[in-house]
């Protein structure tokens, strides 16, 4: 505990923001970085609690030790920070951009809704770390002679392949699209994370002995039955990509889609990447001098929303079915659990106009174009209030309602029958594997990620990773030195 009365004295600071009218204009982060000092400052707040809910299974998922890299961060001491935080996480780069932060919500300086700025601290200790250049690769010393396939390089697989290398595996990581990443390169928009930090990890990862073979549609391309044959492990982190069906008459019209297709187009126009893809959209969509309707209230609707902005919309609506939750939680009844209450991205912040308990009935088209979006309001059932039907003006809609599980053609389809997979309690398909050895019901087969657990946060996708490795590495020598 580096200043043991700093919560007292210490106010608590996020980073700032580029005012909305500015960051519109653009796609780049929008995040004024603070000052070491600052971030030094806001370290020495942590208060090294007794039980540090932070980084328990209330908190981070990884297990980050919080109150460990605080104290280093306080005391200027850099290297051993992200040496500490590596240790538990691979890409805090990442995590610190674009994790919900679970653990400040757990942090017991939350129950004065004033907890360490714990995401802030993360992300410049990954940032200090690279203009330090305490970040290199770090390959093995000593070759096992195993050869591990890794499908899928979303935050999962490349935990899972980063782990495997540097335990002395041939690590083959076999990616459907034409870059690395997953949905962090194509469904996180470049305003949340610029993809520079997505190629450092590559190039790092390379020089720890990780191969990468792009454009490999494992099931399509090349069968999954000839992988397995090839390697004596395959790690399958194909993550959860199927839009989850909303029902609703109209979805047919031009001007109606799913969020992720509309997402990935623009992180490939920004990236320069081919955008004819038939397996995302068969046209550009382009939110300009629209009105947009966007339905669902996640985080990809927000993305949506902020997208929607950056290519110059003319108004955003964004229609949740819940009701409006509260300003304040009550502490005393969900601390440290994360808590259901009025949340506002910083996109929504944009100038989007929120609605809530309100639900999508139909989508209205004239000669196959979208015009506009019936809705009701609903009650605490969700059920429609009869007389409260109204109609939003729409040139383009999308529907962001979550994902079902993978992708059916590829992989599960060549497996089936042999795979097993189960339906969660949300109608997801997964792949079924527990979460002590990560085995599927086929032989050489693990699986991690949204692909096993469902659509979840890119921090539990590398905790499944990490665990995930030293299963793999644990079959293959009889034992294992990686963590879970």
């Amino acid at each position: 505990m580096g200043k043991v009365t700093g919560f007292m004295e210490i106010d608590r600071q996020v980073a700032k923001y580029q005012p909305a009218s500015d960051r519109i204009r653009h796609f780049r982060e929008f995040i004024i970085p603070m000052s070491d000092a600052e971030v030094t400052k806001q370290a020495a707040r942590c208060m090294d609690c007794g039980i540090p809910y932070c980084h328990g299974p209330t908190g981070c998922p990884v297990h980050n030790q919080i109150p460990d890299w605080n104290d280093l961060v306080y005391n200027n001491k850099w290297e051993e920070a992200i040496r500490n935080l590596h240790s538990t996480n691979n890409f805090p780069e990442f995590t610190g951009r674009v994790c919900p932060a679970p653990c400040e919500e757990a942090c017991t300086l939350n129950l004065e809704d004033a907890p360490v700025t714990i995401k802030t601290i993360e992300q410049a200790i990954a940032d200090k770390a690279y203009e330090l250049g305490f970040i290199a690769p770090q390959p093995a010393t000593v070759k096992t002679g195993k050869k591990v396939a890794v499908i899928g390089s979303g935050p999962a697989g490349l935990a899972a392949a980063q782990q495997l290398a540097r335990a002395g595996h041939e690590v083959h990581v076999y990616e459907r699209e034409s870059k690395a990443g997953g949905l962090l390169r194509y469904g996180i928009p470049d305003f949340k994370m610029e993809k520079n930090f997505i190629d450092r990890r590559v190039e790092q990862m390379t020089g720890e002995g990780v191969t990468f073979h792009y454009g490999a549609n494992i099931g399509v391309d090349l069968p999954v039955e000839t992988l397995i044959a090839d390697h004596d492990a395959v790690v399958y982190c194909g993550g959860s990509e199927t839009p989850r069906p909303a029902g609703i008459p109209g979805a047919d019209l031009h001007g109606v889609y799913d969020a992720m297709p509309y997402l990935v187009q623009q992180n490939r126009r920004i990236g320069r990447e081919n955008i004819d893809s038939v397996a995302w959209a068969s046209e550009p969509i382009i939110a300009g001098g629209k009105h947009v309707v966007v339905v669902g209230g996640g985080d990809t609707a927000s993305d949506c929303v902020g997208t929607a902005f950056r290519q110059g919309a003319v108004k955003v609506t964004q229609l949740d079915i819940r009701p409006q939750p509260p300003e304040k939680e009550d502490k005393l009844a969900v601390w440290p659990f994360w808590a259901t209450k009025m949340r506002t991205s910083s996109s929504q912040a944009e100038g989007a106009i929120r609605e809530f308990q309100v639900a999508t009935l139909e989508f209205i088209g004239e000669d196959g174009q979208l015009i506009g979006v019936r809705c009701c309001e609903v009650d605490d059932r969700r059920q429609p209030i009869a007389g409260t039907d109204f109609i939003i003006k729409a040139d383009l809609a999308f529907i962001a309602i979550g994902f079902s599980g993978p992708i059916k053609e590829g992989v599960l389809s060549e497996l089936e029958g042999k795979l097993d997979v189960n339906l969660d309690r949300r109608g997801s398909t997964n792949v079924i594997a527990n979460e002590r050895d990560y085995k599927t019901s086929l032989d050489k087969v693990w699986a991690a990620g949204d692909v096993r657990r469902g659509q979840s946060l890119v921090v539990w996708a590398i905790r499944e990773g990490r665990q995930a490795a030293r299963a793999v590495d644990e079959a293959l020598m009889g034992a294992s030195v990686l963590p879970r």
